[in-house]
């Protein structure tokens, strides 16, 4: 991840988003978040911070930066859209459903799988995503 805020700027721009400051402002602060947010918890982070970034626009720049590929889109929080910045390679996720970790998974082993499904019911895969839902071992401590 580019976290400084010049290789924040040139991610958005390597993915044909303009880099405005609320766009920016928004991206740093997800930035810092280890596992993933909803729109909500951001907003609050960046008002808490004295931003001028309103809510629309928190959710507007999240969907713009998922629709280009900037931030990843998961769905763990009971239904609500979360988002993560994430590495550019792909990649799966494991999702702990007590403490909402996020952890990437770099090797996938599901290319020939994924093909062989789609082809089956006559489609040609263009791409896939995994969530993999479960208790992470500090969780299963407790």
């Amino acid at each position: 991840m580019a976290a400084t805020p010049r290789g924040l700027s040139e991610l958005l721009e390597r993915n044909g988003v303009r880099a405005t400051p609320r766009r920016l402002e928004v991206l740093e602060e997800l930035a810092h978040e280890r596992d993933d947010v909803t729109a909500q918890q951001l907003w609050t982070r960046l008002r808490d911070r004295d931003s001028r970034a309103g809510l629309a626009t928190v959710y507007r720049t999240l969907a713009l930066l998922s629709e280009r590929g900037v931030v990843d889109v998961l769905s763990h929080h009971g239904g609500e859209q979360c988002y993560r910045l994430c590495g550019a390679e792909h990649h799966h996720h494991l999702l702990c459903e007590r403490c909402h970790r996020v952890v990437e998974i770099q090797e996938c082993g599901l290319d020939d799988w994924v093909v062989a499904a789609a082809d089956r019911h006559g489609f040609v895969a263009t791409d896939h995503r995994v969530e993999i839902v479960g208790v992470c071992a500090d969780c299963r401590r407790v």
